[in-house]
């Protein structure tokens, strides 16, 4: 442990724990076909694959100059289509 990480207290430590999950391993995918550690299934820290599945509705949802926003009825039924799917996920939780 270091000096900075044995001065804070746990609460934030816990915190920091969360983030560095959801940053490193938010791209993993349920199948395993992910990166950077190729994580497969509920080997994926929770927080990474609830970010996950935002990110892709997000995506579906706003507007890009290269797609037009879906409506949101839309992006819920493709993302619960694809939960658990070979090369899909992480839109399984």
């Amino acid at each position: 442990m270091n000096k900075i990480s044995r001065e804070i207290n746990h609460d934030v430590i816990s915190s920091l724990e969360v983030a560095e999950n959801i940053i490193l391993h938010h791209h993993e995918k349920w199948d395993g076909t992910g990166y950077p550690h190729r994580l497969k299934g509920e080997d994926i820290p929770l927080e990474a694959r609830i970010v996950a599945i935002v990110e892709v509705f997000d995506a579906l949802t706003s507007r890009k100059p290269y797609k037009d926003s879906w409506l949101v009825e839309r992006a819920l039924s493709f993302i619960n289509e694809q939960k658990g799917k070979q090369g899909t996920a992480p839109y399984q939780l």
